[in-house]
């Protein structure tokens, strides 16, 4: 049992670091001259870097709002699930722990898919999806697998 709540944590805070790097790091979309994420557009010319602020659509502050939420129930996950292993009766579920990180996965998954869809516009057709991008498609599994995860455990002694 220990070792299975060791790999559970191992799995979530693996999701965590994920959403914070996709989220943070500036490459959303790239090519060989410039970046962009959801905060700043920056591009490279003669040598000199600079960047632009992120447009003030309403899009992109959905996307940024929505990451910025799946961050925080991720992060408060782990807090209630800690909370739970040491206050839930035996027999107990971790439904609570569950549905927090169920939540962090959809926030995840409706703000790359708003990204996705709504990228033609703010982003030139010469650039390409970087690797945060991917880092937030591949933390959105993790994080639901782990969700539905907890809501399966049982608590025992």
């Amino acid at each position: 049992m220990l070792l299975l709540l060791l790999g559970i944590v191992v799995v979530h805070v693996a999701a965590l670091v994920l959403l914070l790097v996709s989220t943070i790091v500036s490459a959303w979309a790239v090519n060989p001259n410039s970046s962009s994420d959801l905060w700043t557009n920056c591009t490279t010319f003669n040598g000199f870097s600079r960047c632009d602020p992120a447009d003030t659509g309403v899009w992109i502050q959905a996307v940024q709002a929505l990451m910025i939420l799946s961050i925080i129930f991720s992060f408060l996950s782990l807090f209630l699930f800690f909370c739970q292993l040491f206050t839930l009766q035996k027999g107990g579920r971790f439904f609570l722990t569950g549905a927090f990180q169920i939540f962090a996965s959809l926030f995840i998954m409706c703000g790359a898919i708003i990204y996705t869809v709504m990228n033609s516009e703010w982003v030139p057709e010469t650039e390409s999806y970087g690797f945060s991008y991917i880092l937030a498609w591949v933390a959105f599994p993790l994080v639901l697998i782990s969700g539905l995860i907890y809501v399966i455990l049982r608590k025992r002694e």
